[in-house]
């Protein structure tokens, strides 16, 4: 069992995502660039992906650009 996880900081990335989310912020610093845009362009699935992403980040479901579960 894999037990890698991503360098990206839980707290940071959890913070980025309940202040900026609706700015796609968090998915920029995890690297998911083209999703971060998508987000920027529709503040945040006009907040309802902000939502899902920062419930995701607090149950440990988020994953960074490269598949790797955020670390906590």
């Amino acid at each position: 069992m894999n037990m890698e996880k991503s360098e990206k900081g839980f707290v940071a990335t959890l913070l980025l995502c309940f202040f900026l989310g609706f700015l796609g912020v968090h998915r920029f610093f995890v690297g998911k660039v083209g999703t971060g845009i998508l987000m920027l362009l529709t503040f945040g699935g006009f907040g309802i992906w902000a939502l899902i992403d920062f419930i995701m980040i607090a149950c440990g479901a988020f994953k960074d650009s490269k598949g790797l579960p955020i670390k906590n």
